[in-house]
């Protein structure tokens, strides 16, 4: 049985400001934008030809409110792989995206925090070559 993670909510402000933030500033693609009624909108992004797309989901309540910037708990836990990492660094430093550290190189991969519009911690990676 094959499977895989579809998507990932991350809960957003605002719809509109989540969409220009992850396809300008990230280069991601969007891939959905459905009114749903009710000022609910089933909207996804991802990065080109990704299997597992991020469903932008505007908070409804203050409790849902109260965890934008902060799904993970202050920690990582968004994890953007690349083939390229210094290409992608550079292009998104010069949008303005917000690094934590500088780039550093781990067993594992040559990696650096970054946050979103929100404050979410991500890593931008690319694995090492095995």
């Amino acid at each position: 049985m094959a499977q895989h993670i579809g998507r990932v909510t991350l809960i957003v402000r605002n719809y509109d400001e989540a969409i220009a933030f992850y396809t300008q500033k990230l280069g991601f693609e969007l891939l959905e934008d459905t009114d749903l009624g009710g000022g609910k909108r089933w909207v996804v992004v991802a990065p080109a030809s990704a299997a597992t797309g991020v469903l932008l989901a505007q908070a409804a309540d203050e409790a849902q409110a109260a965890y934008i910037g902060n799904q993970g708990g202050g920690r990582v836990w968004l994890f953007l792989h690349t083939d390229d990492f210094w290409s992608d660094y550079h292009r998104m430093k010069a949008q303005g995206v917000r690094f934590l550290e500088e780039p550093r190189q781990e067993v594992y991969a040559t990696v650096v925090v970054f946050e979103d519009l929100y404050g979410n911690k991500w890593d931008l990676l690319e694995p090492a070559k095995s």
